[in-house]
């Protein structure tokens, strides 16, 4: 199992998840390893993204969920791996939501995001992609984009 190799980072304090993550320079055997791994941990945690510094890798690199809405429920759509993510383009438009995080446990929160935002990132062939995200995908990106600038939800709490 994949998370017996990582330790989850925890806490506000923590140097790894306080640092700038580092570009990925190559998109190697390592980091396709790499990858299957933070999308196993992701589910192993029950989460709906997990970016490689909360495993306390200090690399550019998310695993984050889609989700559609019906009705009142969400529906899974499926899960994504960005390496590189930059929001290249955000909303004017604002949306407030509940937002928890598995690096500090317990602590939830209401934090004001972008509803809508573009993003630019490799894909796990390294392939420059560009997509928009909406709503809840687009809380879950930022929120882990986040991540890898050395912020933490807590940080932007309303």
């Amino acid at each position: 199992m994949s998370s017996q190799k990582y330790v989850l980072q925890t806490w506000k304090d923590n140097p790894i998840l306080r640092s700038v993550a580092k570009p990925i320079e190559k998109v190697s055997k390592d980091i396709k390893t790499i990858w299957l791994d933070l999308l196993d941990l992701m589910r192993d945690f029950d989460g709906v993204g997990l970016a490689a510094p909360q495993v306390g890798l200090n690399i550019r690199l998310i695993a984050t969920t889609q989700w559609k809405k019906k009705g009142k429920q969400l529906d899974l759509l499926g899960e994504q791996i960005m390496i590189n993510p930059t929001i290249i383009a955000k909303s004017e438009k604002m949306i407030i939501e509940e937002e928890a995080c598995l690096s500090l446990p317990g602590i939830t929160g209401q934090v004001l995001r972008h509803e809508e935002i573009k993003v630019s990132y490799l894909d796990i062939s390294g392939k420059q992609q560009t997509k928009k995200f909406k709503w809840f995908d687009s809380v879950i990106i930022q929120h882990e984009v986040d991540h890898l600038d050395g912020i933490l939800f807590i940080d932007k709490m309303l």
